[in-house]
């Protein structure tokens, strides 16, 4: 029996309804069915992620047709982010090597801290930051992509994350302004520093019952925050003050948790950063702002 020769875009229509009838969820670098597979079909073809334009009509042969469906078939079945398949993220249009040591990049505050946000926040006297639970190093290496003069501090408890984050800081060449560092929360972080960025493990106990298989498949360390999602934050609140410079910030993204959020903490008033998720998700504090919580 001979088997229909597909054009490349009609084989990505073929592997999203595919991917859509098999119930995968997104939200790992994509958000919907096509684009996750042009994802994998551009991948699998060895061709630029950006290309498909150009090579929409292009005929797959057997081979190349047979290789797409057995990733395609891959993803459904393993049910693990199409990262872990490519062993590749984007952020802010920036490669990053990440596999099942680390939770996929995507974290919102790549946003302001890519398009200037955050500059206003920032001073002459802004040389130290820190990229708190760095992960695979993705906002480490964006921040000294942005700025510079600025030396980073990327740390996490997780020496597996720091492992991939050593790849990703590697292959940028940024081994001489990135420190890597094994700290559980600050204890092993002394600053002071001008500029925190935290993206904490936030998701609440019921969020994190029902994640989808996708969600699963990453290291529950990176994600899941306790009852109500603050546990780690609570922490990092009540020490911060003591490792900020006098002009410091902290950006902190909570994703859908602000109600919790202002629940532990209705004595803040923090600065709200818009995202394309919403101007809910990444807030900002200041040290002075800071000094308004009391620690029970």
């Amino acid at each position: 029996m001979s088997v229909e020769t597909l054009n490349l875009v009609a084989a990505i229509e073929a592997a999203a309804a595919r991917l859509d009838a098999a119930g995968v969820s997104y939200g790992h670098g994509t958000t919907n069915a096509f684009d996750e597979a042009a994802w994998l079909v551009l991948w699998r073809l060895g061709l630029p992620l950006d290309a498909l334009d150009e090579v929409a009509e292009r005929l797959l042969n057997a081979d190349e047709q047979a290789a797409i469906d057995a990733l395609i078939q891959q993803r459904i079945d393993s049910r693990r982010p199409a990262a872990y398949l490519t062993q590749e993220a984007w952020l802010q249009g920036v490669s990053f090597h990440v596999d099942e040591r680390v939770i996929v990049p995507r974290s919102l505050i790549a946003e302001p801290l890519a398009d200037g946000t955050l500059d206003a926040w920032l001073s002459e006297h802004t040389r130290q930051v820190l990229d708190l639970c760095t992960g695979n190093g993705s906002l480490a290496v964006l921040a000294a992509m942005a700025w510079p003069e600025v030396q980073v501090d990327a740390a996490d408890i997780s020496d597996d994350a720091l492992a991939v984050a050593r790849i990703n800081v590697d292959r940028h060449g940024l081994a001489d302004r990135i420190r890597l560092l094994h700290s559980d929360g600050l204890a092993a972080l002394p600053g002071p520093y001008d500029l925190v960025l935290c993206n904490p493990p936030y998701v609440n106990s019921a969020s994190m019952a029902a994640l989808p298989a996708e969600y699963r498949a990453e290291p529950a360390l990176a994600l899941a925050g306790g009852e109500d999602g603050m546990d780690f934050i609570r922490r990092l609140l009540a020490e911060l003050p003591q490792r900020l410079s006098p002009h410091g910030v902290l950006v902190l993204e909570i994703g859908h948790e602000r109600e919790h959020f202002e629940a532990a903490f209705p004595a803040l008033a923090p600065v709200w950063l818009p995202t394309s998720a919403g101007d809910d998700q990444v807030l900002l504090l200041d040290r002075d702002a800071l000094g308004a919580l009391s620690v029970s």
